[in-house]
């Protein structure tokens, strides 16, 4: 089958050098004889011009060249259309490309492009919004939000901004029900996880799969301060397993379970983020995963 590509960049996420990631994918797109198109991102995350075009130029790759804000609109957008995605991930923590194992070298993630391996992934609605990979509410979220106005997007400003409000940090009510099963939570922060970790290597949630059906609801609880950097880097580490919380709501500092949906009342209007981006809050969050949503090219 022959393949047509179109390349999506954003000119302003992350870190990276675009215009020489830009020249890269021209020259080895061109060696590969692939007909492509590079067109730029947009910030009203508008894609429906696309949608003509993929039927009409039968458009079987869109290449996302950015982070994990650029990746949950385009997907949002196209995700229904008969094509694969692909990712060269040049946002300040690319959870998802780090998730599915994609190179974080543009010219390695570009050969894997290249080699189109495909499979279907999950992804969620948190009250009918789109989410790709982990949205939050809390101390997580309280951070996305002060880092999307800082100038530098890289890792240091997000470890800054991290810090800042970890002295700041107050825990929020929360009421969760899910499975005929609901408690009461006072809560530094929930993590809804269909991808493993917040970006960077950070491994909120050790056990998520992108593609088992399942969500993994990690909720740190209200503790000695602290105590808090010890249990969260004992959840990132791996050290607490999946738990069933009938026995575990009251004695353990993190609960960490899996679920396909949840319902969450947000009784002190905790800050919300999706995918890293931040969003405006509600005082109940309606919470479903969507299975094999689309798909991603990544490595067997």
């Amino acid at each position: 089958m022959l393949r047509k590509i179109i390349y999506l960049i954003n000119p302003i996420s992350g870190t990276g050098k675009k215009e020489a990631i830009k020249k890269l994918i021209i020259a080895e797109t061109e060696k590969k004889s692939i007909p492509f198109e590079i067109l730029q991102t947009n910030a009203a995350a508008n894609y429906s011009f696309l949608k003509e075009k993929i039927y009409q130029e039968k458009i079987t790759d869109i290449v996302m060249v950015g982070g994990d804000g650029t990746i949950n609109q385009v997907v949002n957008s196209l995700k229904e259309l008969p094509i694969k995605f692909g990712i060269i991930p040049v946002g300040s923590g690319n959870g998802l490309a780090r998730a599915a194992q994609i190179p974080m070298k543009p010219k390695e993630a570009l050969d894997l492009i290249f080699i189109g391996n495909s499979k279907k992934i999950d992804s969620f609605l948190v009250n009918n919004q789109f989410s790709c990979m982990l949205s939050g509410l809390g101390f997580d979220a309280k951070v996305a939000q002060d880092f999307s106005t800082k100038a530098g997007r890289g890792l240091l400003t997000y470890t800054t901004q991290s810090l800042i409000n970890f002295f700041k940090a107050q825990p929020y009510q929360f009421e969760i029900s899910f499975e005929n099963f609901s408690f009461y939570t006072d809560a530094f922060f929930i993590s809804i996880a269909n991808s493993n970790q917040f970006g960077n290597n950070v491994t909120i949630a050790p056990q998520a799969s992108l593609s088992d059906g399942f969500l993994d609801i990690v909720i740190v609880q209200k503790m000695n301060k602290a105590k808090l950097p010890f249990a969260i880097l004992k959840q990132i580490r791996g050290n607490n397993k999946l738990q069933k919380l009938v026995d575990e709501v009251t004695n353990k500092n993190i609960l960490y379970f899996q679920t396909p949906s949840l319902h969450i009342k947000n009784l002190k209007l905790a800050p919300f983020h999706i995918d890293g981006e931040p969003k405006e809050t509600f005082a109940e969050f309606e919470i479903d995963i969507i299975k094999d949503c689309f798909e991603l090219i990544q490595p067997n």
